[in-house]
Order: C-alpha cells, then structure tokens, then sequence
C-alpha cells in the first residue's frame, strides 16, 4: 500500500506505552492542522523502535509526517460484537523549518504483527 503525508503542528505527544505479554511499544503524537474555523487533531501511532525517533521532536513544531494506514479486527469472544480499529502508523518524519537537523529514520518492521500477540485481548486496538 502507498504510504501518505500529513504537516501539521506537533500538539501532543504521549510517553511510550507497552502492551501484552511480548511488550509491543507504541507512542502517539497528535497534530494540529487549522483550516479555516475548523481545527483538526491528526493522531499517529509510532511503533516499535520508532518510538525512540520521536525524542527529536517537541511540542509546536511544524513537521511532515509519512504514515500507513493499519487496520485490525477484535472481538473479545464468539458472542460478542466484532469491532474494528484503524490507525495511522508513522513511517518517517521531518521538520518543516530548515534550521532544524534531519530526522531519525523511522524503523519500521515490514511484519506489523510481530511487535504484538493478535490473540492477547489486553488492548483493542
């Protein structure tokens, strides 16, 4: 799938979590885009080793980010609702203002699964 880009403002940006048993690490950074009277709040998902590639940024910066798209079926059990999640997972990142130093590269694993357990039911996402 071809990846996409987004620039915006860095709004947010959360402290690296882990979760289920194999320890899959995701942290997520929020841009803010204004268009008009209307603000919009991008989330992006930095997985794995990439979390560590977003310490170069800070609140306020302006940077343009290339993501995928990933999306993921959970059901907690045989009767209950099947639920669908969708993400953007950050595949790289640099700043908008040239005084800046180049990003990290953005490790990303070809295999998204292999960070975490699809059978662990601790977080649906």
């Amino acid at each position: 799938m071809a990846e996409s880009t987004v620039t915006g403002q860095v709004h947010l940006i959360e402290p690296t979590k882990s979760f289920g048993q194999k320890g899959f690490r995701k942290r997520l950074v929020v841009l803010q885009q204004t268009r008009g009277k209307f603000t919009n709040y991008v989330p992006l998902d930095f997985v794995g080793d990439a979390c560590a590639s977003v310490d170069d940024m800070k609140v306020g910066d302006t940077v343009t980010v290339s993501y995928r798209l990933a999306g993921r079926k959970w059901q907690r059990d045989e009767g209950s609702e099947v639920r669908f999640f969708l993400s953007a997972e950050a595949t790289g990142f640099e700043f908008a203002d040239s005084n800046r130093p180049a990003a990290r590269p953005v490790a990303v694993a070809e295999d998204r699964e292999s960070g975490y357990d699809a059978d662990d039911d601790d977080a649906p996402f």
